[in-house]
């Protein structure tokens, strides 16, 4: 949109101030958003909700976007996506990703009291609570009402009032979420990330023992570190966990709970999951395979680069790992040997020997976006935003460009087949290539981009059909810990680094009577530093979000 003519009379321009102009009038010449708070748009356009707002401006502006995840490697405009997408909307993208430690980075930028314009992090950080109390962002539901009420067609209702905070308003919207009602629609398509994996040759050759038993468990760990104790001149890793921090090891909390079918609730009461027998008895499996020499160092201290490093040279013989996250690393296995990649396995199981119960797809799905209270330009932000969550936008990321990477063949919008055939062999390079297929993941709908998926193939095919019928939605068990600053939070925080530093301890201790010992004492410090004022906040928040899902059903 051009800027606005210059009014030639008084009285025009005393209209003209009356007038509520739109900030996209303004975007393309000096003035900025935060300085002019118009009320509706000018310029004979108004706006609706059937009208994506990005439309009205699509002149040049970059926003700065800052993803809280140091791993995020991706740059915008340097593949065919990113650059179809500043090509259509005239929004350029600088992301900023931290060097080091995510939560350093983040906490610095709250304490500064200044953001970049666009925020993506865990809705499991402290930092998205902090940010709203410090009103460092902006209401999405005000932006949109004043700019682009096409925010509330694109968006899904019962994701923006799960978000909704008790002022009313919405800060962050979730990618990768899956409402209640998804459940009911999807069904078995939809598929959990975490697997129990081992190297496929390996495991055949010491007879694809069953893994379920602790006993089954230890003697594959110890048959496949006796046939190949290295893997081209380097120690096999016989088993593979997400890296341990000051808090714990995801792999060895809900993972591994998952994998035992331990329930998160009883009756309508939560559950203390790390009390419950099985887990202990797992736990107590793996201090074994350390005593038997089957735990390597390198899992203790390992970082997610090193990981894929090791992932790629084939170097563990089993993990327990979300198997979305090793994609790059698969293929290079592929490529050498197809019989060398990873396959989804039933691993540890309860004395019961039930199937798991892994997490799909949540209502507050895996990241939220959040637009800063400094944002360059708040109309082109929201609408930006509303383009990137619609259909349109789910379209344009996820495919790119019609007639570059994708077009409509036998009905169907999908990739070109060279273009398929690319991201099946070499997801980096496509990525670098083509940035499409959630290359920039920020708001992707999973849900909504299964229609143009192209069918999953080998080596992904059979660990993702292997989580089919076992996913399950644990969303009311979302957003129920208590704020950092609270004085639950507080104790909360603090039973976490002792459980972080007592995890690591279980497994290395010498004997089973220390491993009860550090148990007992790690219960006891919990108790100690006042636990049980979290579990009663914690219960009120599930309570209350059970509440919200049974109106989302209605």
């Amino acid at each position: 949109m051009s800027k606005m003519p210059k009014p030639k009379s008084l009285l025009l321009l005393m209209f003209a101030l009356v007038m509520a102009f739109t900030t996209a009038c303004s975007s393309g010449g000096g003035t900025t958003a935060s300085e002019k708070e118009p009320e509706a748009p000018a310029n004979d356009v108004q706006l609706t909700e059937d009208q994506p707002g990005w439309q009205v401006d699509t002149s040049p502006i970059t926003f700065d976007w800052y993803i809280n995840f140091a791993w995020f490697p991706s740059k915008w405009g340097e593949d065919i996506t990113s650059q179809y997408v500043t090509e259509k909307t005239g929004v350029n993208i600088n992301f900023i990703v931290p060097a080091g430690n995510e939560a350093e980075k983040m906490n610095t930028m709250i304490a500064s009291g200044s953001l970049p314009d666009f925020i993506t992090l865990g809705w499991y950080e402290d930092a998205v609570k902090k940010m709203i109390e410090g009103d460092l962002v902006l209401p999405l539901n005000e932006l949109a009402e004043q700019y682009d009420p096409y925010f509330f067609k694109a968006t899904d209702p019962a994701k923006v009032s799960w978000y909704t905070q008790e002022d009313g308003n919405i800060y962050g919207y979730p990618n990768a979420s899956s409402s209640p009602k998804d459940y009911e629609k999807f069904g078995d398509n939809i598929t959990s990330n975490q697997t129990f994996l081992v190297r496929k040759d390996m495991y055949e050759a010491i007879g694809s023992p069953d893994m379920r038993t602790p006993e089954g468990f230890l003697k594959a760990l110890e048959d496949a570190k006796k046939m190949f104790p290295e893997v081209n001149g380097q120690p096999l890793i016989p088993l593979g966990l997400h890296d341990f921090h000051d808090k714990g090891n995801s792999s060895l909390e809900g993972y591994l709970q998952n994998f035992l079918a331990i329930p998160y609730d009883e009756n309508g009461q939560l559950f203390d999951r790390i009390t419950h027998p099985d887990y202990v008895k797992w736990l107590k499996t793996l201090r074994q395979a350390n005593e038997k020499g089957l735990l390597s160092k390198d899992i203790f201290v390992d970082k997610r680069p090193q990981m894929e490093e090791k992932i790629a040279q084939g170097r563990y013989f089993a993990m327990l790992f979300q198997r979305s996250d090793m994609a790059a690393q698969q293929n290079v296995l592929y490529a050498n040997d197809p019989n060398s990649v990873y396959i989804a396995v039933d691993g540890p199981a309860n004395s019961n020997l039930d199937q798991p119960t892994l997490s799909g797809p949540s209502i507050s799905g895996w990241t939220v976006t959040l637009i800063s209270k400094d944002v360059k330009d708040k109309a082109r932000a929201i609408r930006f935003l509303s383009y990137l969550i619609s259909e349109e936008g789910q379209r344009d990321t996820y495919l790119g460009k019609k007639g570059v990477t994708w077009d409509t063949i036998d009905g169907k919008d999908q990739f070109l087949p060279e273009i398929a055939e690319l991201l099946n062999s070499d997801r980096s390079t496509f990525d670098k290539e083509y940035g499409a297929s959630h290359t920039f993941w920020m708001m992707m709908d999973n849900n909504m981009t299964v229609d143009w998926a192209p069918p999953a193939v080998e080596p992904f095919k059979q660990m993702e059909d292997w989580t089919r019928g076992k996913a399950q939605s644990f969303s009311q068990f979302d957003l129920i810990d208590p704020d950092g600053s609270s004085e639950e939070g507080i104790i909360n925080d603090k039973v976490l680094i002792e459980w972080g530093k007592a995890l690591p301890k279980l497994l290395l201790a010498s004997s089973e009577a220390e491993f009860d010992k550090i148990w007992g004492d790690f219960l006891a410090k919990r108790d100690s530093l006042g636990y049980a004022k979290v579990q009663e906040y914690r219960q009120k928040k599930y309570e209350e979000n059970v509440q919200k899902l049974e109106e989302f059903l209605q």
